[in-house]
């Protein structure tokens, strides 16, 4: 990438200001009307023709202003991004959301749904590969005579409830002895080593053993279900509504169609760059190739327990996108990281 002095350095970054805010190409009459860039329209006009020819800029049609390109909005967040500080009537909903509730899932709902709708954009989460997460706590409850709970709790924040049967003459005792056998049969493992787990020397005569024989049977099941990976995505209303997308839509579509895919979310999770910015044709899968990504990971304390990230049109705001998804990374870690001291 060749360095631009200063001066296209500030012809740049006006033209991706003005392409940002209005998706229309950018003429030199209206960059010198609008922004201090102390020469006239002509200079302009001829440093517009330099930059196209080294690749920042693109005209649609000839007699039609420029737009930036993929290779213009990655020398603007390298070098020219000035980040916005969220305002406290940004952050405050953020926080909030970030922080309601105890169960990873309907917390990472509740942010995705807000940071579309601050940011118009596709919001998207997803936890990290739930084989491998471990079983941080598992305890049962009765809840009467019939019915207990079983809770378990990962080590990435999320709380998983099921409802157990109970066997008749159950008392305090014996749920003593089945929450400690649980402790020392499944707290530690990963979700893949607890789908094969039996706990020996069972009595199916013995009310405790009973239930011991039912938590277990629980606990393949939800980690059957739990391994098979959560993905929530929120705003693709606001997508459509993005001028690239009412002209044409397919990029789109398929994107929503294939969110889910392995190699999506790969594509997501591993970004080229460390700023954890991907734009447009820097992504290997084609399905992402119209679009720009922001991504940050979050944690419980020091492991890593998954990403959001905010996909949209190449021109999408970086100054505003980013420092607002670090907060929110920042808030979902800290309460994660609360919850499970």
């Amino acid at each position: 990438m060749e360095k631009l002095d200063p001066r296209k350095r500030s012809i740049l970054r006006a033209v991706i200001l003005e392409y940002i805010v209005n998706a229309e190409p950018v003429g030199s009459e209206a960059l010198t009307q609008k922004y201090d860039l102390g020469v006239r329209s002509a200079t302009v006009r001829n440093e517009l023709a330099e930059m196209s020819d080294l690749g920042y800029l693109e005209q649609p049609h000839t007699s039609a202003g420029r737009i930036p390109s993929d290779m213009g909005y990655r020398f603007f967040v390298n070098h020219l991004l000035e980040l916005q500080t969220p305002s406290s009537e940004v952050t405050a909903p953020v926080q909030e959301a970030a922080s309601e509730g105890d169960v990873l899932h309907e917390m990472l709902r509740e942010t995705t749904r807000l940071l579309s709708r601050l940011t118009h954009l596709l919001s998207a989460a997803t936890t990290v590969n739930e084989s491998q997460l471990k079983v941080r706590h598992a305890v049962v409850t009765a809840l009467g005579p019939e019915s207990a709970l079983l809770v378990l709790v990962l080590n990435n924040g999320h709380v998983e409830n099921r409802l157990l049967e109970c066997p008749p003459g159950l008392g305090l005792d014996d749920l003593g002895r089945v929450n400690e056998r649980l402790r020392e049969t499944v707290e530690g493992r990963t979700l893949a080593a607890l789908r094969r787990i039996k706990p020996s020397s069972m009595n199916a005569g013995v009310p405790g053993d009973k239930l011991m024989t039912n938590a277990m049977a629980v606990l393949r099941l939800a980690s059957r279900d739990l391994t098979k990976g959560v993905v929530i995505t929120e705003g693709e209303e606001f997508m459509f509504a993005q001028p690239e997308f009412q002209r044409d839509a397919r990029a789109l579509l398929d994107l929503i169609e294939g969110i889910t895919d392995e190699d999506v979310l790969t594509s997501i999770h591993a970004l080229p760059d460390e700023q954890g910015v991907s734009i447009g044709r820097e992504h290997r899968n084609e399905r992402l190739q119209a679009f720009s990504v922001v991504r940050r990971t979050f944690y419980v304390g020091d492991e890593e327990a998954g990403t959001l990230a905010l996909i949209g049109p190449t021109r999408m705001s970086y100054q505003r996108s980013i420092p607002l998804l670090d907060f929110t990374a920042e808030a979902v870690s800290s309460t994660l990281t609360r919850l499970l001291k």
